[in-house]
């Protein structure tokens, strides 16, 4: 029978990386926003969420812990539609604080009024849970962290699976912003797919090599900067943790240097 935690019933929480793209998926409907709606359709209602997005990047590790986090518009030049849009899930102060207990002694900050929801955050759990009824946590990225500080830190957030608590990673396995190609809305550079290639390699039978990728010589390209790499480390550390491997949800690509790859762990 499963657990019955604060009158959700939880089995154990799949625990997912989602490649966002563009903040405009938002707004519309394709086979990546399709996707993360029937995900969300299929998974045990969580007790909440505690998303990675590749949009908090600071030089700490926190936690949002603010009963009500404010929906932040962090990007330009997109319509008025997407700058108006609210997403009013609330947080959790209480559970802030158990994360704060799983992961001792590891430190992280409570943030309790810097921060909210980010479009990385909040432009997927409009479609896996439209409702916004879902207490949602965001964890930031240390920047200041060396790459296996992220593996060890998925790892230690295992137990919050347990707990009926969805982790969702937001990010991109390749990004980089400067080599778009506008006329290929679809396609992908040649290194763009050997990268994200070999990361499905990996997440599909080897995850405790994920740290291999950063020796990967389309890397420079694929992550020019760490940011929306990072969320699949923690991803990483859970199979790690549970001893298993990753399933590809979906693939595709976005004007060259966007993957939109997306992996969960059952």
């Amino acid at each position: 029978m499963p657990a019955t935690v604060s009158n959700v019933t939880t089995d154990l929480m799949p625990a997912a990386f989602m490649g966002h793209g563009s903040p405009m998926n938002t707004l519309e409907h394709n086979r990546y926003t399709e996707l993360w709606n029937s995900f969300g359709s299929s998974v045990p209602r969580p007790r909440a969420v505690l998303a990675v997005s590749a949009h908090w990047y600071i030089n700490a590790t926190a936690v949002t812990a603010m009963a009500q986090p404010k929906t932040i518009h962090d990007f330009f030049g997109f319509p008025d539609e997407l700058f108006a849009f609210q997403y009013g899930a609330p947080g959790s102060p209480e559970i802030a604080q158990e994360i704060l207990d799983t992961v001792a002694p590891t430190w992280v900050g409570l943030d309790r009024d810097s921060w909210g929801l980010d479009h990385g955050t909040w432009s997927v759990l409009h479609h896996l849970f439209p409702s916004a009824d879902v207490p949602v946590l965001q964890l930031s990225i240390n920047g200041a962290a060396a790459p296996d500080y992220h593996v060890r830190l998925g790892a230690a957030l295992a137990p919050l699976r347990e707990q009926g608590i969805l982790i969702v990673g937001s990010g991109n396995v390749v990004h980089n912003l400067g080599r778009l190609a506008w006329g290929h809305p679809d396609a992908a550079y040649d290194w763009a797919q050997a990268f994200d290639e070999e990361a499905e390699r990996i997440m599909t039978t080897a995850p405790g090599e994920i740290l291999s990728l950063f020796e990967h010589p389309a890397y420079p390209l694929a992550s020019p900067t760490p940011d929306h790499f990072l969320p699949l480390l923690y991803l990483a550390g859970l199979a790690v943790a549970a001893g298993t491997t990753c399933e590809k949800l979906i693939g595709g690509y976005a004007l060259g240097s966007l993957s939109m790859t997306s992996y969960v762990l059952r």
